[in-house]
Formats: C-alpha cells, sequence, structure tokens
C-alpha cells in the first residue's frame, strides 16, 4: 500500500512529466508520441518507476532505449518544473506500460469469439 506522501509525489510527477516529454523529448525519440500513465514512488522516494504510452511508432523499444540513455536531460526538464515542491528528484526508470495494448488484444479475441460463436435469437 502506497503512502499518501508516494502517491501525492507520482501524481505531481506525472502531471509535470507530460509538458517535458512533449517540448523537450521529441527531438529523442522523433515523431512518436509519448504519454506518462503513472508514476510509481518507492516508500523513501528515492525511486521513481515511470511507465510510458508509446503511440505512432512500430518499435516502441527502440524509442523506450532513446528515452533512457536521454534521462538526464528528461531529469532536468522535470526538475525546473517541480524544484520547489520536493528536496530531491528520484532516480527514474522507464518502463513501457502495455494496458492499451492488453486492451486491444483481448478485445480483438471478444470479436473472433463473437465472430466464431454468433448469439442464439430467442424464438418468440
Amino acid at each position: 500500500m502506497d503512502s499518501k506522501r508516494q502517491l501525492q509525489i507520482g501524481e505531481m510527477m506525472r502531471r509535470h512529466f507530460s509538458p517535458v516529454f512533449q517540448q523537450e523529448g521529441s527531438y529523442i525519440y522523433g515523431q512518436a508520441f509519448v504519454s506518462v500513465s503513472l508514476v510509481k514512488v518507492s516508500p523513501d522516494l528515492s525511486i521513481a518507476k515511470v511507465y510510458l504510452s508509446i503511440f505512432n511508432t512500430d518499435n516502441k523499444e527502440e524509442v523506450l532505449k532513446k528515452i533512457i540513455n536521454h534521462t538526464h536531460i528528461l531529469k532536468q526538464g522535470l526538475s525546473a518544473r517541480i524544484k520547489n515542491h520536493i528536496r530531491r528528484i528520484p532516480q527514474i526508470h522507464f518502463y513501457i506500460d502495455d494496458t492499451t495494448d492488453e486492451m486491444y488484444r483481448v478485445d480483438s479475441l471478444f470479436n473472433q469469439v463473437k465472430t466464431l460463436y454468433p448469439p442464439l435469437q430467442e424464438e418468440e
């Protein structure tokens, strides 16, 4: 169970990371669209796991590698925005959030089942 402070810092980082990715990230990963879906902060507030939704690209892993290679630039952009709210910026780890991909996969499976087994019509 995350503490209230962990949740507050995670949400603050999520809100402020979005404009950082829009303004400073586009030259890092090109035409891909990156959205911060969740930030989880460790209990000692030293590590932040940032979950990213990556769209408009075929190779999400390549975009993630570019982001990881430029973590220091993104962290500086975040630090400039939240330095008055937090003493120390946590160490940042980026991960791909695949919940939307999983949602589309499950939806596709449901559609396949629906076409293979159409609903029975009730007789009146």
